[in-house]
Protein backbone atom coordinates (compact mmCIF):
# COMPACT_ATOMS: atom_id res chain seq x y z
CA UNK A 1 0.00 0.00 0.00
CA UNK A 2 1.69 3.34 -0.82
CA UNK A 3 1.36 5.91 1.61
CA UNK A 4 -0.18 9.26 1.34
CA UNK A 5 1.86 11.91 0.28
CA UNK A 6 0.54 14.86 3.07
CA UNK A 7 0.11 18.40 2.24
CA UNK A 8 0.76 21.85 3.71
CA UNK A 9 -2.86 22.91 5.54
CA UNK A 10 -4.20 25.52 2.75
CA UNK A 11 -3.36 28.61 3.71
CA UNK A 12 -0.34 27.95 5.62
CA UNK A 13 3.00 27.65 3.78
CA UNK A 14 6.27 27.13 3.41
CA UNK A 15 9.39 29.00 3.28
CA UNK A 16 12.02 27.45 0.99
CA UNK A 17 15.50 27.14 1.36
CA UNK A 18 15.47 29.33 -2.07
CA UNK A 19 12.84 32.38 -0.85
CA UNK A 20 14.52 32.17 2.33
CA UNK A 21 16.92 34.66 1.38
CA UNK A 22 14.55 37.17 0.67
CA UNK A 23 13.10 36.79 4.31
CA UNK A 24 16.35 36.73 5.75
CA UNK A 25 16.97 40.49 4.05
CA UNK A 26 13.56 42.09 4.79
CA UNK A 27 14.22 40.66 8.44
CA UNK A 28 17.54 41.85 8.97
CA UNK A 29 15.73 45.29 7.52
CA UNK A 30 13.42 45.62 10.51
CA UNK A 31 15.22 44.60 13.19
CA UNK A 32 17.99 47.76 12.47
CA UNK A 33 15.25 49.93 11.65
CA UNK A 34 13.53 49.34 15.07
CA UNK A 35 17.13 49.40 16.86
CA UNK A 36 17.56 52.89 14.89
CA UNK A 37 14.55 54.40 16.62
CA UNK A 38 15.62 52.60 19.90
CA UNK A 39 12.69 50.00 20.03
CA UNK A 40 13.80 46.96 21.96
CA UNK A 41 12.74 43.11 21.02
CA UNK A 42 9.82 41.29 22.76
CA UNK A 43 8.59 37.80 22.15
CA UNK A 44 5.61 36.25 23.34
CA UNK A 45 3.65 33.11 23.18
CA UNK A 46 2.43 31.56 20.45
CA UNK A 47 -0.67 30.73 22.68
CA UNK A 48 -2.74 33.13 24.95
CA UNK A 49 -6.27 32.69 26.64
CA UNK A 50 -8.67 33.20 24.50
CA UNK A 51 -10.30 35.62 26.74
CA UNK A 52 -7.21 37.75 26.10
CA UNK A 53 -8.66 38.59 22.28
CA UNK A 54 -11.90 38.56 22.91
CA UNK A 55 -11.65 41.29 25.56
CA UNK A 56 -9.18 43.72 24.06
CA UNK A 57 -10.46 43.10 20.16
CA UNK A 58 -13.91 42.99 20.53
CA UNK A 59 -16.61 40.10 20.16
CA UNK A 60 -17.87 42.36 17.51
CA UNK A 61 -14.75 42.01 15.49
CA UNK A 62 -14.45 39.19 12.13
CA UNK A 63 -10.90 38.13 14.08
CA UNK A 64 -13.30 36.88 17.29
CA UNK A 65 -16.37 36.01 15.57
CA UNK A 66 -15.13 33.69 12.24
CA UNK A 67 -11.21 33.63 12.58
CA UNK A 68 -9.60 32.72 15.85
CA UNK A 69 -8.10 29.07 16.51
CA UNK A 70 -9.73 28.84 19.47
CA UNK A 71 -9.29 25.08 21.68
CA UNK A 72 -9.18 23.48 25.26
CA UNK A 73 -11.29 22.50 27.95
CA UNK A 74 -14.15 25.01 28.71
CA UNK A 75 -12.01 26.43 31.53
CA UNK A 76 -9.70 27.11 30.26
CA UNK A 77 -10.42 27.94 26.24
CA UNK A 78 -6.48 29.01 25.08
CA UNK A 79 -6.21 30.25 21.48
CA UNK A 80 -3.69 30.69 18.77
CA UNK A 81 -2.69 34.35 18.65
CA UNK A 82 -4.52 36.33 15.72
CA UNK A 83 -2.62 39.76 16.46
CA UNK A 84 0.34 40.60 19.07
CA UNK A 85 -0.39 44.03 20.60
CA UNK A 86 -2.82 42.36 22.97
CA UNK A 87 0.04 39.80 24.12
CA UNK A 88 2.56 42.38 24.40
CA UNK A 89 0.17 44.71 26.80
CA UNK A 90 -0.77 41.30 28.74
CA UNK A 91 3.08 40.40 28.70
CA UNK A 92 4.15 44.79 30.10
CA UNK A 93 1.39 44.32 32.53
CA UNK A 94 2.19 41.00 33.80
CA UNK A 95 5.91 41.62 34.26
CA UNK A 96 5.63 45.31 35.29
CA UNK A 97 7.36 46.93 32.07
CA UNK A 98 5.05 49.90 32.86
CA UNK A 99 5.17 50.89 36.20
CA UNK A 100 6.16 54.65 36.04
CA UNK A 101 8.16 53.68 32.98
CA UNK A 102 7.89 54.80 29.47
CA UNK A 103 8.50 51.38 26.34
CA UNK A 104 9.48 50.96 23.10
CA UNK A 105 9.11 47.81 22.16
CA UNK A 106 9.17 45.57 18.90
CA UNK A 107 7.87 42.43 17.96
CA UNK A 108 8.05 40.20 14.59
CA UNK A 109 6.27 36.25 14.53
CA UNK A 110 3.72 34.29 12.97
CA UNK A 111 -0.14 34.85 13.97
CA UNK A 112 -2.97 32.54 12.70
CA UNK A 113 -6.61 33.73 11.60
CA UNK A 114 -8.82 30.88 10.08
CA UNK A 115 -9.70 33.22 7.02
CA UNK A 116 -10.56 32.28 3.80
CA UNK A 117 -6.92 31.97 2.14
CA UNK A 118 -6.35 34.02 -0.92
CA UNK A 119 -3.50 36.16 -2.48
CA UNK A 120 -2.05 38.51 0.39
CA UNK A 121 -3.65 36.68 3.58
CA UNK A 122 -2.78 33.58 4.87
CA UNK A 123 -4.12 31.11 7.60
CA UNK A 124 -0.64 31.25 9.33
CA UNK A 125 1.01 34.55 8.94
CA UNK A 126 3.95 36.83 9.99
CA UNK A 127 3.74 39.95 11.33
CA UNK A 128 6.07 43.03 12.23
CA UNK A 129 4.90 45.46 15.06
CA UNK A 130 5.92 48.31 16.98
CA UNK A 131 4.26 49.64 20.12
CA UNK A 132 5.50 52.58 22.20
CA UNK A 133 3.59 52.63 25.87
CA UNK A 134 3.66 56.40 28.10
CA UNK A 135 3.60 59.08 25.82
CA UNK A 136 0.09 61.15 25.05
CA UNK A 137 1.36 63.94 22.26
CA UNK A 138 1.00 63.31 18.60
CA UNK A 139 5.01 63.32 18.93
CA UNK A 140 5.33 59.60 19.06
CA UNK A 141 2.26 58.94 16.65
CA UNK A 142 4.63 60.48 13.78
CA UNK A 143 7.69 58.69 15.13
CA UNK A 144 6.07 55.24 14.60
CA UNK A 145 4.90 56.57 11.31
CA UNK A 146 8.29 57.75 10.29
CA UNK A 147 9.51 54.08 11.44
CA UNK A 148 7.44 52.29 9.11
CA UNK A 149 8.46 54.97 6.17
CA UNK A 150 12.32 54.12 6.91
CA UNK A 151 11.09 50.80 6.40
CA UNK A 152 10.34 51.54 2.88
CA UNK A 153 13.42 53.26 2.23
CA UNK A 154 15.43 50.58 3.54
CA UNK A 155 13.83 48.24 0.97
CA UNK A 156 13.47 50.93 -1.95
CA UNK A 157 9.75 50.20 -1.45
CA UNK A 158 8.11 52.93 -3.54
CA UNK A 159 4.49 53.67 -4.77
CA UNK A 160 2.69 53.37 -1.06
CA UNK A 161 -0.09 55.69 0.24
CA UNK A 162 -0.17 57.31 3.93
CA UNK A 163 -3.70 57.40 4.99
CA UNK A 164 -5.00 59.15 8.08
CA UNK A 165 -7.80 59.36 10.31
CA UNK A 166 -8.83 59.74 14.03
CA UNK A 167 -11.57 58.26 16.04
CA UNK A 168 -10.72 60.72 18.73
CA UNK A 169 -11.86 60.07 22.44
CA UNK A 170 -13.87 57.41 23.81
CA UNK A 171 -16.74 59.65 23.98
CA UNK A 172 -16.36 60.60 20.41
CA UNK A 173 -16.63 57.12 19.23
CA UNK A 174 -19.80 56.15 21.16
CA UNK A 175 -21.18 59.48 20.03
CA UNK A 176 -20.56 58.66 15.91
CA UNK A 177 -21.41 54.84 16.74
CA UNK A 178 -24.99 56.04 17.37
CA UNK A 179 -25.17 58.52 14.63
CA UNK A 180 -23.66 55.27 12.26
CA UNK A 181 -26.13 53.10 13.60
CA UNK A 182 -29.33 55.55 13.14
CA UNK A 183 -28.09 56.06 9.40
CA UNK A 184 -27.37 52.59 8.40
CA UNK A 185 -30.85 51.83 10.39
CA UNK A 186 -32.54 53.42 7.65
CA UNK A 187 -30.61 51.45 4.81
CA UNK A 188 -30.89 48.19 6.39
CA UNK A 189 -32.57 46.83 3.58
CA UNK A 190 -30.11 47.37 1.54
CA UNK A 191 -27.05 46.46 2.77
CA UNK A 192 -25.08 43.05 3.28
CA UNK A 193 -25.84 40.46 6.07
CA UNK A 194 -22.85 40.62 7.81
CA UNK A 195 -23.24 44.50 8.01
CA UNK A 196 -26.81 44.42 9.19
CA UNK A 197 -25.38 42.05 11.86
CA UNK A 198 -22.81 44.24 12.75
CA UNK A 199 -25.61 47.50 12.83
CA UNK A 200 -25.88 46.50 16.63
CA UNK A 201 -22.51 45.51 17.78
CA UNK A 202 -20.02 47.49 15.81
CA UNK A 203 -21.65 49.91 13.39
CA UNK A 204 -18.49 51.57 12.85
CA UNK A 205 -16.97 48.00 10.90
CA UNK A 206 -19.46 48.73 8.09
CA UNK A 207 -17.35 51.72 7.17
CA UNK A 208 -15.12 49.14 6.43
CA UNK A 209 -17.17 46.45 4.20
CA UNK A 210 -15.67 45.86 0.99
CA UNK A 211 -19.06 44.78 -0.94
CA UNK A 212 -20.31 47.22 -3.55
CA UNK A 213 -23.36 48.22 -2.57
CA UNK A 214 -22.58 48.80 0.71
CA UNK A 215 -19.49 50.64 0.12
CA UNK A 216 -21.81 53.31 -1.91
CA UNK A 217 -24.09 53.52 1.09
CA UNK A 218 -21.05 54.02 3.44
CA UNK A 219 -20.32 57.16 1.29
CA UNK A 220 -23.19 58.82 2.79
CA UNK A 221 -22.93 58.12 6.17
CA UNK A 222 -21.75 61.19 8.49
CA UNK A 223 -18.50 61.81 9.12
CA UNK A 224 -16.18 61.30 12.49
CA UNK A 225 -14.88 64.73 12.18
CA UNK A 226 -17.75 66.61 13.33
CA UNK A 227 -17.57 65.02 16.28
CA UNK A 228 -14.42 65.81 17.83
CA UNK A 229 -13.76 67.65 20.59
CA UNK A 230 -11.11 70.18 21.06
CA UNK A 231 -8.41 67.62 22.18
CA UNK A 232 -8.86 65.37 19.33
CA UNK A 233 -8.52 67.14 17.37
CA UNK A 234 -5.23 69.29 18.48
CA UNK A 235 -3.59 65.41 18.58
CA UNK A 236 -4.42 65.28 15.07
CA UNK A 237 -3.44 68.30 13.68
CA UNK A 238 -0.30 68.57 15.84
CA UNK A 239 0.07 64.83 13.92
CA UNK A 240 -0.20 66.16 10.92
CA UNK A 241 1.86 69.31 11.08
CA UNK A 242 4.83 66.42 12.36
CA UNK A 243 4.47 64.84 9.63
CA UNK A 244 4.60 67.81 7.01
CA UNK A 245 7.47 68.41 8.72
CA UNK A 246 9.03 65.51 7.59
CA UNK A 247 7.90 66.10 4.38
CA UNK A 248 5.49 62.77 4.54
CA UNK A 249 2.88 63.11 2.31
CA UNK A 250 -0.13 61.78 3.53
CA UNK A 251 -4.61 61.34 3.08
CA UNK A 252 -7.13 61.86 5.37
CA UNK A 253 -9.40 59.30 4.93
CA UNK A 254 -12.76 60.12 7.04
CA UNK A 255 -13.81 56.43 6.66
CA UNK A 256 -10.82 54.97 7.60
CA UNK A 257 -11.54 52.85 11.35
CA UNK A 258 -9.38 49.81 11.63
CA UNK A 259 -11.05 46.42 12.48
CA UNK A 260 -10.44 46.07 16.24
CA UNK A 261 -12.42 47.78 19.07
CA UNK A 262 -9.14 48.64 21.36
CA UNK A 263 -8.39 51.71 18.80
CA UNK A 264 -8.61 55.12 20.08
CA UNK A 265 -7.61 58.79 18.40
CA UNK A 266 -5.33 58.78 15.26
CA UNK A 267 -5.47 55.70 12.87
CA UNK A 268 -3.85 55.17 10.05
CA UNK A 269 -2.79 52.64 7.08
CA UNK A 270 0.18 52.47 4.56
CA UNK A 271 -1.61 51.17 1.01
CA UNK A 272 -0.11 49.74 -1.96
CA UNK A 273 -1.37 50.73 -5.08
CA UNK A 274 -0.16 47.47 -7.16
CA UNK A 275 0.27 44.19 -7.47
CA UNK A 276 -1.25 43.16 -4.28
CA UNK A 277 -4.88 42.82 -5.42
CA UNK A 278 -7.63 42.96 -2.59
CA UNK A 279 -5.68 42.95 0.24
CA UNK A 280 -3.17 46.11 -0.17
CA UNK A 281 -2.80 46.92 3.09
CA UNK A 282 0.51 46.58 4.16
CA UNK A 283 0.89 48.36 7.27
CA UNK A 284 -1.82 49.49 9.70
CA UNK A 285 -2.36 51.08 13.08
CA UNK A 286 -2.58 53.83 15.45
CA UNK A 287 -3.40 54.70 19.37
CA UNK A 288 -5.00 52.32 21.76
CA UNK A 289 -4.56 54.62 24.84
CA UNK A 290 -7.19 52.63 26.83
CA UNK A 291 -5.99 48.91 26.63
CA UNK A 292 -3.52 48.87 29.59
CA UNK A 293 -5.56 49.96 31.96
CA UNK A 294 -8.85 47.61 30.31
CA UNK A 295 -6.17 44.99 30.82
CA UNK A 296 -5.28 45.35 34.21
CA UNK A 297 -2.57 48.00 33.91
CA UNK A 298 -2.29 51.41 35.08
CA UNK A 299 -2.98 53.91 32.71
CA UNK A 300 -1.11 54.09 29.76
CA UNK A 301 -0.80 55.97 26.43
CA UNK A 302 -0.12 53.83 23.52
CA UNK A 303 0.28 53.73 19.70
CA UNK A 304 1.59 51.19 17.79
CA UNK A 305 1.37 49.36 14.49
CA UNK A 306 1.96 46.15 12.45
CA UNK A 307 3.08 45.31 8.98
CA UNK A 308 2.54 41.85 6.94
CA UNK A 309 5.97 39.83 6.33
CA UNK A 310 4.65 38.16 3.30
CA UNK A 311 3.08 41.15 1.88
CA UNK A 312 6.82 43.04 2.57
CA UNK A 313 8.87 40.33 1.25
CA UNK A 314 6.37 40.12 -2.28
CA UNK A 315 7.00 44.33 -2.74
CA UNK A 316 10.87 44.43 -1.55
CA UNK A 317 11.43 41.76 -3.96
CA UNK A 318 9.92 42.93 -6.60
CA UNK A 319 11.24 46.75 -6.11
CA UNK A 320 15.01 45.31 -5.58
CA UNK A 321 15.67 41.33 -5.80
CA UNK A 322 18.50 40.65 -4.30
CA UNK A 323 19.37 37.28 -3.13
CA UNK A 324 22.59 36.46 -1.60
CA UNK A 325 25.02 33.22 -1.75
CA UNK A 326 23.55 30.69 0.54
CA UNK A 327 27.78 30.23 0.82
CA UNK A 328 30.60 32.09 0.33
CA UNK A 329 32.99 29.07 -0.27
CA UNK A 330 33.01 25.69 -1.34
CA UNK A 331 35.56 23.50 -0.19
CA UNK A 332 36.40 20.07 -2.26
CA UNK A 333 38.34 17.01 -1.91
CA UNK A 334 40.70 14.93 -3.34
CA UNK A 335 41.51 12.69 -1.09
CA UNK A 336 39.39 9.88 0.50
CA UNK A 337 38.05 10.88 4.43
CA UNK A 338 38.00 14.54 4.03
CA UNK A 339 40.13 15.24 6.78
CA UNK A 340 42.68 18.60 4.95
CA UNK A 341 39.04 19.79 3.24
CA UNK A 342 37.40 20.03 6.80
CA UNK A 343 40.51 21.32 8.41
CA UNK A 344 40.62 24.23 6.19
CA UNK A 345 36.66 24.73 5.92
CA UNK A 346 36.86 25.12 9.82
CA UNK A 347 39.80 27.65 9.19
CA UNK A 348 37.65 29.63 6.78
CA UNK A 349 34.85 29.67 8.93
CA UNK A 350 36.35 30.90 11.85
CA UNK A 351 37.39 33.67 9.98
CA UNK A 352 33.49 34.19 9.18
CA UNK A 353 33.03 32.56 5.83
CA UNK A 354 30.22 30.74 5.13
CA UNK A 355 31.81 27.67 4.16
CA UNK A 356 30.27 24.17 2.73
CA UNK A 357 32.21 21.65 2.92
CA UNK A 358 31.70 18.71 -0.12
CA UNK A 359 30.90 15.44 2.15
CA UNK A 360 30.80 11.85 0.41
CA UNK A 361 33.81 12.02 -2.05
CA UNK A 362 33.59 11.40 -5.62
CA UNK A 363 35.38 12.86 -8.37
CA UNK A 364 36.77 16.21 -8.84
CA UNK A 365 34.79 16.64 -11.86
CA UNK A 366 31.52 16.21 -9.72
CA UNK A 367 32.44 17.98 -7.17
CA UNK A 368 33.50 20.79 -8.89
CA UNK A 369 29.73 20.95 -10.41
CA UNK A 370 28.13 20.91 -7.17
CA UNK A 371 30.53 23.86 -6.39
CA UNK A 372 29.45 26.25 -9.43
CA UNK A 373 25.53 24.93 -8.00
CA UNK A 374 25.92 26.05 -4.94
CA UNK A 375 26.32 29.55 -5.95
CA UNK A 376 29.93 29.99 -4.30
CA UNK A 377 31.96 32.58 -5.15
CA UNK A 378 35.01 30.50 -4.52
CA UNK A 379 35.87 26.68 -4.43
CA UNK A 380 38.88 25.30 -2.27
CA UNK A 381 40.56 22.15 -3.58
CA UNK A 382 41.84 20.39 -0.74
CA UNK A 383 44.45 17.47 -0.30
CA UNK A 384 45.30 17.53 -3.95
CA UNK A 385 48.77 18.47 -3.37
CA UNK A 386 49.79 17.45 -0.51
CA UNK A 387 48.72 18.34 3.50
CA UNK A 388 49.11 22.48 3.86
CA UNK A 389 48.35 23.33 0.74
CA UNK A 390 45.34 24.15 -1.73
CA UNK A 391 44.06 25.54 -4.84
CA UNK A 392 41.91 27.98 -5.11
CA UNK A 393 39.42 28.78 -7.98
CA UNK A 394 36.97 31.62 -8.95
CA UNK A 395 33.57 30.41 -9.50
CA UNK A 396 32.21 33.62 -10.68
CA UNK A 397 34.70 36.03 -12.27
CA UNK A 398 36.06 33.58 -14.33
CA UNK A 399 39.95 33.46 -13.19
CA UNK A 400 42.38 30.99 -12.70
CA UNK A 401 42.98 28.37 -10.43
CA UNK A 402 45.28 29.99 -7.35
CA UNK A 403 47.87 27.41 -5.46
CA UNK A 404 47.98 28.60 -2.10
CA UNK A 405 49.62 27.37 1.35
CA UNK A 406 47.14 27.05 3.87
CA UNK A 407 48.32 29.73 5.93
CA UNK A 408 48.05 32.24 3.10
CA UNK A 409 44.60 30.89 2.22
CA UNK A 410 42.03 32.97 4.75
CA UNK A 411 43.91 36.32 3.06
CA UNK A 412 43.38 35.73 0.11
CA UNK A 413 39.73 34.50 0.17
CA UNK A 414 39.19 37.72 2.36
CA UNK A 415 40.17 40.03 -0.25
CA UNK A 416 38.43 38.63 -2.92
CA UNK A 417 35.58 37.99 -1.22
CA UNK A 418 34.86 41.41 0.27
CA UNK A 419 36.08 42.80 -3.27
Amino acid sequence: MTAQKLQAVRGMNDVLPQDSGAWQRVETALREVARAYGYREIRTPLVERAELFTQSIGGATDIVEKEMYVFGAADERLALRPEATASTVRACNQHGLLHNRQQRLWYLGAMFRRERPQKGRYRQFHQFGVEAFGWPGPDIDAEVIRLGARVWERLQIGGLRLQLNTLGSPQTRRAYREALREYFSGQRAHLDADSVRRLESNPLRILDSKVDATVEIAAGAPDITGFLDADARAHFDGLCDSLRRFGLKFEINPRLVRGLDYYTGAVFEWLADDGLGAQNAVCAGGRYDQLVEQRGGRPTPAVGFAMGVERLVELAERAAPETPAPTDIYVLSADDDGGEAADISESLRRAGFAVTTHCGGGQLKRQMKRADQSGARLAVIAGLEGAGTARIKPLRSGGEQVRLGVDALVDWCRDHISA
